[in-house]
């Protein structure tokens, strides 16, 4: 059974997500209901939330609307990893003000702001205040950026970090050999585990089985099966595959593994990472 620690749910009247406008083929409500009917049905015993860049005034609003979602009976919720902004002044108490019951982790998309952002000093020291509280950091970066990361994660050596999406590689350009080298250099870090999630997302929309392993096994060589974990990427992994594709791709990907390997990922690292009971 599969933790999935990257669902994204949209809940337009309730939450204010800027860029949804432009993206046509995914600016509608993604509602948990929706998801949970065929999350049961593939084998995913439990889910967290993942931000999903709303405005910085939604922020708690979304971490409420999970803790919603954790109080239903039966409910596949474990948790949110929440938005933050450790760029912000204020940036301590927001972190003091959130519900350790209901916030697993944190992150911040780099992709989206200037690449200065993630090397400012105030921001690294925030993020390093995030480590002092116990909680993750999801380093969510494209390609070009992975130098990046691996600055960021040498910056802040008692945070434990989380490569969202194998650091988004640029599959149907062929980016493969500087991908590659870039996340054995990340690997070497103990405390940044990988996220193998949604990739089908950024290959071509007739990618196969074949298009997607090398991927994966790479970043399985590189971190070892102690330090990776599964997730959806749903809605997003709707854009060239659907939830149910995604978990069968993974299912084969890993035939080959043991028993052992297969439950640290599917569920074993996820619970030590994000302390889920």
């Amino acid at each position: 059974m599969f933790i999935d620690t990257h669902l994204h749910l949209v809940s337009r009247q309730l939450i204010t997500y800027p860029w949804l406008s432009d993206a046509p083929a995914l600016n509608r409500d993604w509602t948990y209901d929706e998801y949970e009917s065929t999350a049961k049905r593939i084998g995913i015993s439990g889910v967290l939330h993942m931000e999903v860049d709303c405005a910085p005034e939604s922020i708690e609003t979304e971490n409420a609307f999970v803790a919603d979602l954790m109080a239903r009976p039966g409910s596949l919720m474990r948790g949110a990893i929440s938005s933050a902004r450790p760029e912000a002044e204020d940036f301590t108490s927001f972190l003091d003000r959130l519900d350790p019951k209901v916030v697993k982790g944190i992150r911040r998309v780099l992709h989206v702001v200037p690449d200065e952002l993630s090397q400012d000093t105030g921001f690294r020291a925030n993020v390093g205040l995030i480590g002092k509280k116990g909680l993750p950091f999801d380093i969510c970066v494209s390609q070009r950026q992975l130098g990046l990361a691996i600055d960021l994660a040498d910056a802040c050596p008692d945070t434990v970090f989380v490569l969202d999406h194998c650091g988004v590689p640029d599959i149907a350009g062929d980016g493969y050999k500087d991908w590659e080298k870039s996340i054995t250099r990340l690997a070497e870090r103990p405390h940044v585990n990988a996220k193998i999630s949604g990739i089908s997302a950024y290959a071509a929309p007739d990618w196969t089985l074949e298009t997607l392993r090398p991927y994966v096994e790479h970043i399985i060589e590189s971190f070892g099966w102690d330090r990776v974990v599964w997730g959806s990427d749903s809605p997003v992994c709707t854009l060239n595959s659907s939830l149910d594709q995604w978990m069968a791709t993974t299912q084969v990907l890993i035939a080959g593994a043991s028993e052992t390997e297969r439950l640290a990922f599917a569920n074993g690292n996820a619970k030590r990472i994000w302390s889920i009971l």
